[in-house]
């Protein structure tokens, strides 16, 4: 994550003379062309790009680095025949290039690797090298996979090299060369009948479902009868539509490809990712992706609270429903479930996974509540079985002590601690669940200036005894508008969330406590006013400026008594029982 390579393949795309029309050539990252990517910097889906080089087509797969995207990088692996694996020259391997690595090794990939960034004041490229090698021989890499190739490149300034020298480097050329020299052309023939496996599936408003996938063997013509054969190995024949291939960032339409291509179609209503098109009269089923189990889980529900349907386009049972099974269609580490009326028990890859997920729907017009998030346990041998997590952390040397007192805390189990130039290198086991809220904490410890990675290391004994929220919520208890009077007598109780002029409705979470336990307090306060006055009267009090609390932070903060609204124009936090009487006499139950 964040190591470059979207970067990379910008360069490539731009100095391969690749067409990408006036409105791209003007971005700054061409591939991450989706909102939310461009936002926080990172990428979250797959992107297929194609470019052509002294007279060779180059088919481009952008994959995300985060572990909680991991799902999109198992499914397109299966379209490469190598990978470029980017390295960051100050940072060296970190805990997701593992698992990418593993998946790659794993489907026998020629891999290349690019230490990238080298034009850091910080980059030290032989170590990043050395401890890239220590990963491919722990991963248990053979002798070929070994003697990787290896590019160092500057891949903001679009330069690369087979040496680390930056004054050297001319452009991007040695990465194009280092493809065609070493990654192999697709072992397939055009002679056997039709096999297509389908990695991903878009929308289109005229062509319908199009599914994008590589063509294994075989050839295929636009118009033709194919066989489709879906994960239960049902067949049904079908004509397609249209045929297209990637140029560029765009899709042209063909009247032929062949074995090795990229292909897009469409004229298959319900085709899903990791089903097969074959051919019609010979079919033959390619195998099924194998997609590793979320640890994560969320409920969402309609929005049941006194302002429900004032903000959103969609809120009704039905359309919520659609949303998430649609969201399946194209997101295979998700898993739905459905529950009673108006909830539906949502599994993910983590924390991240899910809230990118709410936040997209929340920015196309959805109104719903989630739950607090909780881990997904099994039962094995009479013992429950909890999701544990490799957290990997770089700290200032000064702030490494809080660090290990919280992840101890939290049941973390410290297995490495090292000190390197003033920076302090952790390396935990840690229960997922005792990862929930600490993200926060950790940017507020280490001043802003610490990283952490996560990714998931095995389930094992659950520890249990985990100690509920340490601090409590300041609640209104009443429906209203916040005034600043009501406010400013509120804030010395702890934090606030809001500020004056809102509307708040009871049992709405309006702050955190300074102590454990719950307050119901008002916010919605105004000063009696009088003819009387007083000395000492006109002096303005100082009111602290509210703490901004948005999706992530909120997901972090509930209880389990707790809920957090989701609407096209607000993120609110609410007490499942808004009123106080309920609320307690629901407390007593359980």
């Amino acid at each position: 994550m964040d190591h470059g390579k979207t970067t990379l393949v910008d360069a490539l795309l731009r100095q391969s003379k690749t067409f990408l029309g006036k409105e791209m050539n003007e971005k700054d990252l061409i591939m991450d062309s989706n909102d939310l990517e461009r936002e926080r910097g990172i990428t979250i889906f797959s992107k297929n790009a194609s470019v052509m080089w002294n007279g060779t087509k180059i088919n481009i797969i952008d994959t995300p680095g985060h572990a909680d995207f991991g799902g999109e990088v198992e499914r397109v692996l299966n379209m490469a025949d190598g990978c470029l694996l980017l390295v960051d020259a100050r940072e060296g391997p970190m805990p997701q290039t593992r698992f990418v690595l593993k998946k790659a090794l794993e489907m026998g990939h020629r891999i290349i690797v690019v230490i990238n960034k080298i034009d850091k004041p910080d980059a030290r490229s032989d170590y990043a090298l050395d401890k890239t090698f220590d990963l491919f021989v722990e991963l248990g890499a053979d002798d070929q996979a070994l003697n990787f190739p290896v590019i160092y490149a500057a891949s903001k300034q679009g330069k690369a090299g087979l040496d680390s020298d930056l004054s050297k480097m001319q452009d991007i050329t040695p990465v194009f060369d280092a493809i065609i020299n070493h990654i192999p052309a697709p072992i397939s023939s055009t002679e056997k009948p039709l096999q297509m496996l389908v990695t991903t599936v878009t929308a289109d408003n005229f062509r319908g479902r199009i599914a994008i996938g590589r063509i294994y063997n075989g050839k295929i013509k636009a118009g033709q009868d194919i066989m489709h054969i879906n994960r239960e190995g049902q067949m049904t024949k079908f004509r397609l539509v249209s045929l297209m291939t990637f140029v560029g960032l765009g899709r042209i339409d063909i009247t032929e490809a062949v074995s090795g291509d990229i292909v897009a179609i469409s004229g298959i209503p319900d085709v899903n990712i990791g089903e097969t098109i074959a051919d019609a009269d010979n079919p033959t089923a390619l195998p099924l992706l194998n997609i590793e189990e979320p640890t994560v889980k969320m409920t969402f529900m309609i929005n049941n609270s006194p302002f429900a349907g004032k903000e959103g386009e969609f809120s009704t049972s039905r359309q919520i429903q659609e949303r998430l099974h649609r969201e399946l269609e194209t997101d295979m580490a998700l898993r739905v479930e459905n529950n009673a009326a108006g909830t539906w028990t949502v599994s993910g890859r983590g924390e991240l996974h899910l809230a990118i997920l709410i936040e997209r729907m929340r920015r196309e017009g959805y109104e719903f509540q989630v739950s607090r998030p909780q881990v997904i346990n099994k039962e094995k041998d009479g013992k429950t079985l909890t999701p544990f997590e490799r957290v990997f952390i770089e700290v200032p040397e000064q702030y490494y002590g809080s660090c290990i007192q919280k992840l101890g805390s939290r049941k973390g189990e410290l297995k490495e601690m090292r000190t390197l130039d003033g920076i302090t290198y952790l390396e935990f086991t840690i229960p997922t669940r005792g990862l929930f809220g600490y993200r926060s904490e950790f940017l507020t410890d280490s001043r802003g200036l610490g990283i952490i990675n996560t990714t998931f290391y095995q389930y094992d004994i659950d520890p249990n005894n985990w100690g509920e929220k340490e601090q409590g919520s300041l609640v209104a208890h009443e429906t209203g508008i916040t005034r600043l009077y009501g406010l400013v007598n509120v804030q010395g109780r702890g934090i606030l969330f809001i500020e004056p002029g809102i509307s708040v409705y009871e049992g709405q979470v309006v702050g955190l406590n300074s102590r454990p336990g719950d307050i119901r307090v008002n916010v919605c306060k105004e000063k009696q006013l009088s003819n009387m006055r007083s000395k000492g009267d006109g002096g303005a009090e100082h009111f602290n400026k509210p703490k901004e609390m948005d999706l992530e932070d909120a997901l972090e903060f509930i209880g389990d008594d707790e809920l957090v609204e989701v609407t096209p124009k607000t993120i609110r936090i609410r007490k499942i029982y808004l009123d106080e009487i309920t609320a307690k006499r629901m407390a007593r139950k359980d």
